[in-house]
């Protein structure tokens, strides 16, 4: 019992201490992890813990307060720990490479961690990729249909080089859709799609957003697909603004939606019906995208949004002479141009689109 107390002590004392990195989670990052894989010698947080639990023949884990360590184990976390692990396991990581953070969906993260430990993918032995030949890739993904009733299997072509993404379908000769990489952007949607491995592929056309809903069903497959984006655009960055600095070009690759969900609006006379809409907020274009459904291919309208010193503003109340039936809470988004109105379900929807706009008319 008293080695018990007083090896997880010790262990506990390793976890926080300076300069090793084990107070976050090796794969994720997230805060003072609880778990530690054995076998690695680094400490993890409890969702990547079960995914270490998966790969037994390269990893195995134990809880730092529940299981008992003998003195050997402590000695072996003692000699690695996490940043031992990262100078390891992610030494030639490509800048294009998406590291997934704690709160990115599962197949990022367990793709992340097969990538490191698993195949050595990014291991000091490894050549780094060069981004154009890693923005090329050929392959079938399952894509959404018109009418999003089923998904069908298409052939698509990215390239780099070319700076375009394409896809095919059986009927027709040519490409069905020839995609610039200048407005290209790729996010997992989980959820949305309704399937695990679930990719929305934006771009714009005719000045229009466009989405292609798709799948594949193998994890690593998907995550490829989306580290190949990733690598066409920060060449397509890298050669058209070659003094940006990296930093600065990184969060430009691919993009999040800052905010999605339901609201309702109404026309520009703000004497029209209010319609629900699915709306899409791109905190890096400053776009809020309305769309009948979530799962539509076309965008119905898209609202700019600028800065407050350009004479934007968001209020939660209605403009004068404006009236609304319903008794809900509303916003009204000002702009140089018009003001738009918009209804939300709850008092808590309006208070987190409020704060989301607000933080794109604040940003710079």
């Amino acid at each position: 019992a008293m080695d018990y107390e007083h090896n997880k002590a010790q262990l506990l004392e390793l976890q926080r201490a300076a300069g090793t990195g084990n107070d976050r989670c090796a794969d994720c990052g997230d805060p003072d992890p609880e778990w530690a894989s054995y076998k690695l010698g680094i400490f993890i947080c409890l969702n990547c813990s079960g995914i270490h639990r998966n790969l037994p023949e390269i990893s195995r884990v134990k809880s730092l307060r529940l299981d008992f360590w003998d003195s050997n184990l402590i000695e072996f976390m003692r000699n690695r720990g996490n940043l031992w692990a990262k100078a390891k396991f992610e030494a030639k990581v490509p800048p294009y490479y998406y590291i997934p953070k704690s709160c990115d969906c599962m197949v990022l993260r367990q793709q992340w961690i097969r990538a490191k430990y698993e195949r050595g993918e990014f291991l000091d032995t490894q050549v780094c990729q060069d981004p154009c030949s890693a923005g090329s890739r050929e392959g079938c993904l399952w894509k959404l249909g018109t009418g999003r009733r089923q998904f069908q299997k298409r052939q698509f072509l990215l390239s780099a080089r070319e700076g375009v993404m394409k896809y095919y379908s059986k009927e027709s000769k040519g490409p069905k859709a020839v995609i610039s990489i200048e407005t290209l952007n790729a996010m997992f949607q989980v959820e949305k799609i309704g399937h695990s491995h679930g990719l929305q592929i934006t771009y714009i056309t005719d000045g229009q957003t466009r989405n292609l809903f798709v799948y594949h069903e193998s994890g690593k497959e998907i995550v490829d697909w989306f580290n190949a984006i990733r690598a066409a655009r920060y060449h397509y960055l890298k050669t058209t603004f070659p003094n940006v600095p990296e930093p600065q070009l990184i969060p430009k690759i691919t993009r999040n939606f800052a905010k999605e969900g339901y609201m309702e609006k109404t026309g520009p006379k703000q004497k029209e019906a209010f319609k629900v809409r699915w709306f899409c907020l791109d905190s890096q274009e400053r776009n809020l995208i309305y769309f009948k459904n979530p799962l539509d291919a076309c965008a119905q309208g898209q609202v700019f949004i600028g800065r407050r010193d350009e004479g934007y503003e968001v209020r939660d109340d209605l403009p004068q002479k404006n009236w609304a039936k319903k008794k809900k809470p509303v916003i009204t988004l000002v702009t140089p141009v018009r003001e738009f109105v918009f209804i939300c379900d709850s008092d808590w929807k309006q208070r987190e689109w409020m704060d989301a706009l607000n933080r794109v008319i604040t940003q710079l």
